[in-house]
C-alpha cells in the first residue's frame, strides 16, 4: 500500500536522496502551471555511470521507504541519463554531457525555479562562474592609423620526385 505524501514532500526527499550520494548541480522545477502531466522535476547531475545508478537507486529505495509508489525507472542500461518516476515528481539523474546536451532546464524555463541546498560543488562553482562576467580584459583596440600584419601564407609542402631506378 502507498502512502499519500504531498508533491512537495515527495520532491524534498528526492532532493534529500540525491544529496545522500553527492549528486552535482541539484535543480528542482515546479511544473504544476505548464504541465498537468506532474508537479515536480528534479534534475541532477553524476560523475560517472556507477553514480548515476546509484543516485536513481537511492532515490527509488528512499521514495519506496516511505510507501510512495514508483511508476517506472528508464535508463539504468545505458547510465547517462537515468529517470524515476513516482507520479507528480520525475527525477532526472544525468551525467554532465547529456545533461548540457539535452539542456531540460531551458526546455521548462516556465517553471518556478528551485535550487535546493547550496552549490558548494566543483560543478556548482563552475556553473557560478561560467554565468558571472569575465575577469580578463578584452584585448585592446590597435592605435588608429597602425597597421595590421598580414596572415603569414601557408605553402604545401614539396614532395621529393621519386626514384625510379
Amino acid at each position: 500500500m502507498s502512502r499519500i505524501l504531498t508533491s512537495l514532500a515527495k520532491k524534498k526527499l528526492c532532493v534529500a536522496a540525491l544529496e545522500d550520494i553527492k549528486a552535482r548541480d541539484i535543480t528542482a522545477i515546479d511544473v504544476r502551471k505548464i504541465t498537468s502531466m506532474f508537479d515536480w522535476l528534479v534534475i541532477a547531475s553524476a560523475d560517472s555511470a556507477r553514480q548515476t545508478k546509484a543516485l536513481a537507486r537511492n532515490v527509488r529505495d528512499k521514495l519506496k521507504a516511505a510507501g510512495c509508489a514508483i511508476i517506472g525507472t528508464e535508463g539504468e542500461e545505458g547510465a547517462e541519463w537515468v529517470l524515476v518516476d513516482s507520479g507528480d515528481v520525475v527525477v532526472h539523474v544525468m551525467q554532465p554531457a547529456v545533461r548540457s546536451y539535452y539542456n531540460l532546464e531551458e526546455l521548462w524555463a516556465e517553471g518556478k525555479f528551485d535550487r535546493p541546498g547550496k552549490l558548494t560543488s566543483p560543478a556548482g562553482e563552475a556553473s557560478r562562474a561560467a554565468r558571472a562576467k569575465p575577469s580578463v580584459k578584452p584585448p585592446a583596440k590597435p592605435a588608429e592609423g597602425a597597421r595590421r600584419r598580414a596572415p603569414a601564407a601557408r605553402t604545401p609542402a614539396r614532395r621529393r620526385p621519386r626514384d625510379t631506378t
